[in-house]
């Protein structure tokens, strides 16, 4: 994939010293993510999101009158120390104007102090925890296009209403986002929210069983459960749930975190046993066609990816497909490859119209956040491992 970029960059470079004029040097990003994290594939599915948009910005001229964009990946393996030496090594990189983030959190949390202190530009397409925007920097060098927990909690409670929970257990991973996600939730309750929490477990990662942190949710009281896990713990749970008696399974509501591995092809024939539904930002099969099958012409041309079913962790993709022409707009609005310029811009770049929707504005001075509520839907895997919007 990071061949396929290099490739075209050598050879607009080639065909500019063929014309007799001077190669423009490329303009970098860079992506730290859990590339090398075996069974993820979020870091790759924002990979592809990044290296789509940089194809079609590049074919239209690139940025700043005509120098190419250019993705430089690292791999954190979703440890936050690997994670710190990335930002530090992309933040001594000339021509690098921001630095793309991964699933994990807790990663992203270790790095603000790095991010904060040289002024490194961040960009998140997945990690939803809420003090990577809330950071107290100022000014603030984070940008988020992707779920928020203070925004998910609410959402996936009103979901177990819907479906006629009296009593809601949270099962929680016991990280940043674990905790990040117990403080919106209990927010969402003091509020008014409902239903009730009757009582909340935590698991750690790599846990080789849930089942008696399940079985305590559901002797207090819970008549379904939300979830904050990744996929492979979530893998456990829905085994070990398939293997109980049928009126021992009650529903859970997972957050995102699932999505960026191989749950399906993990959990097996128990992922169809278990009712399992999942918080989404973006379904391809809600987007708008044109601009689908746009994004589709392109991926099959870099990747051989022509139908959106084989689009794995399809949010991750989106949001860093949109991220992508956001901060190329920003670019080109600040005339230059300064962080802290560009910084500036992306608060004020309007009318895109992107994947995951149109966006009058998607950053603001005071708003970092370029996604709502009204962005929210449930999920479910399909027999076939697709994800598609619950009706």
């Amino acid at each position: 994939m990071k061949t396929l970029s290099v490739m075209a960059i050598a050879l607009a470079m080639l065909a500019s010293s063929v014309s007799g004029a001077e190669p423009k040097s490329p303009v970098l990003l860079g992506l730290d993510a859990e590339m090398g994290l075996a069974y993820s594939t979020s870091g790759q599915a924002i990979e592809k999101g990044i290296l789509t948009a940089i194809d079609e910005i590049n074919a239209a001229g690139g940025v700043l009158g005509g120098r190419p964009l250019q993705l430089v990946a690292k791999d954190n393996r979703s440890m936050p120390a690997r994670g710190i030496d990335n930002i530090k090594s992309f933040a001594e990189m000339p021509g690098l104007v921001a630095v793309f983030g991964g699933r994990f959190s807790p990663v992203v949390i270790e790095e603000l102090p790095i991010l904060r202190d040289t002024k490194t530009l961040f960009l998140a397409p997945w990690s939803s925890a809420d003090p990577i925007i809330d950071n107290g920097m100022v000014p603030n060098y984070s940008f988020r296009l992707s779920l928020r927990d203070s925004l998910a909690m609410p959402f996936m409670f009103d979901h177990t209403r819907k479906i006629g929970a009296r009593k809601v257990g949270l099962l929680l991973v016991n990280t940043a986002w674990g905790r990040s996600g117990l403080a919106a939730a209990e927010r969402y309750i003091a509020s008014g929210g409902a239903p009730p929490i009757a009582a909340t477990t935590w698991f750690n990662w790599k846990d080789k069983s849930v089942i008696d942190k399940y079985e305590h949710l559901l002797n207090a009281g819970a008549d379904a459960i939300i979830m904050i896990a990744n996929d492979d713990q979530a893998s456990v749970l829905i085994k070990e749930m398939a293997a109980l008696p049928k009126e021992r399974r009650i529903p859970i509501i997972s957050h995102w975190g699932v999505t960026g591995g191989q749950l399906v092809e993990v959990a097996g024939d128990a992922m169809q046993a278990v009712d399992f539904t999942v918080i989404q930002t973006f379904s391809f099969f809600k987007a708008d066609k044109t601009k689908v099958d746009s994004v589709l012409k392109t991926t099959n041309k870099l990747f051989g990816i022509s139908k959106v079913e084989d689009i794995v962790s399809p949010v991750g993709f989106a949001h860093a497909y949109d991220l992508t022409h956001i901060i190329a707009r920003a670019i080109n609005m600040a005339g230059t490859t300064d962080r802290a310029s560009v910084r500036d811009t992306l608060e004020r770049v309007t009318n895109y119209h992107g994947l995951v929707r149109k966006f009058d504005q998607p950053f603001t001075a005071d708003r970092h956040e370029a996604l709502g509520a009204a962005d929210l839907l449930m999920a479910r895997y399909r027999t076939d491992g697709v994800l598609v919007p619950v009706p």
